[in-house]
């Protein structure tokens, strides 16, 4: 009996969103009598951050502080029509359609600021901290609040956009069916380091060094958080998580999540995180989507590595200790035989 070690990597492509009827996303943007903006959406916050990013989206467009913006969403029946947040496609589409709707907004912000201050909108900018003035006169100015509140009670002026997000058609040969449904693809390699016990079957991962492409990071924490948690998932679908163990035979299935298997902190390795920024001309500002394809690199990375180190070709997941007893198992007769 013995410890081995092995390694093994894995790199994956993953388009961002589906590809089917345009996949639209809307976002309606107004202010309040106060000065502040709101973003209405349906898209859900699905705890990735979503809210988080789509505020600093309209905030940067709108020229104005993001504590002053508030999204509200995941409302279907008050927020204009989402795709859903899945396939990776809700910073992507959500974050196009909260653009145009807050530029559509701001045009409005600075027509109303230009009646006020009786200059062309065209020579007016907003500084990002509440402030609209005249290009290098800064002392020529009037706040956002100011204007806001001038728009609603003097002026009868509506400052608001709206905005939606439409994939266009890709390119499709009618004989073949090879196309190019999108642009947009972000890219991900990770490496695994094991050692097994071979008396046990047990696999301590000991290190994941990730690399991630994502196209252009809107929060940075958010996006490594995003990362380390599909470490964790990957680790976890790699060794631990299924609901029948013994399939087709369900009877040790677990009933609960008592006693449906993940790892812990404790089971967590070392892990290197890169992070790699290559824009993509279709994204918000270069986004691309990465929600999903965390998780994608760690499993193959981790399976590579145990067959590595074993010498055999495991091809399902969760590679069980019992999983890897047979494998030694079947590779022994083989060898005897």
């Amino acid at each position: 009996m013995a410890k081995l070690r092995g390694s093994g990597i894995a790199a994956v492509s993953y388009p961002t969103g589906v590809h089917l009827g345009g996949d639209p996303t809307q976002a309606l943007v107004h202010v309040t009598t106060s000065g502040g903006f709101v973003v209405t959406m349906a898209s859900v916050d699905l705890g990735q951050g979503l809210k988080t990013v789509l505020a600093q989206i309209a905030a940067e467009t709108l020229g104005v502080p993001l504590e002053t913006v508030i999204v509200d969403t995941g409302d279907t029946d008050t927020g204009p029509h989402c795709g859903g947040s899945g396939a990776s496609r809700a910073t992507h589409r959500a974050g196009n359609a909260v653009i145009m709707a807050a530029e559509e907004a701001r045009r409005a912000l600075l027509d109303v600021a230009s009646e006020k201050l009786e200059v062309n909108a065209e020579d007016l900018v907003t500084d990002g901290a509440g402030n609209i003035h005249v290009k290098g006169v800064k002392e020529k100015s009037i706040t956002v609040g100011e204007a806001a509140g001038a728009a609603q009670f003097e002026l009868g002026r509506a400052i608001a956009g709206r905005g939606i997000f439409l994939v266009p058609p890709g390119s499709q040969d009618p004989e073949t069916g090879e196309g190019d449904p999108f642009d947009t693809q972000a890219h991900a390699c990770a490496v695994a380091e094991v050692e097994i016990d071979t008396e046990t079957g047990e696999v301590e991962v000991l290190s994941l060094k990730i690399a991630t492409e994502v196209g252009r990071q809107i929060n940075p924490a958010l996006v490594r958080g995003q990362i380390m948690g599909g470490a964790w998932m990957g680790l976890s679908h790699a060794l631990y998580e299924t609901t029948a163990p013994y399939y087709p035979t369900t009877d040790s299935a677990p009933g609960d999540f008592n006693n449906y298997i993940m790892p812990g902190a404790a089971e967590m390795p070392e892990t290197v995180l890169e992070v790699l920024e290559h824009p993509s001309e279709s994204g918000p500002f270069g986004v691309k989507g990465i929600g999903e394809m965390v998780v994608n690199s760690p499993i193959p990375a981790i399976v590579s590595a145990i067959n590595d180190a074993l010498d055999v070709e495991i091809t399902e997941i969760p590679v069980t200790p019992e999983a890897i007893l047979r494998a030694l198992d079947e590779k022994a007769a083989g060898g005897a035989a």
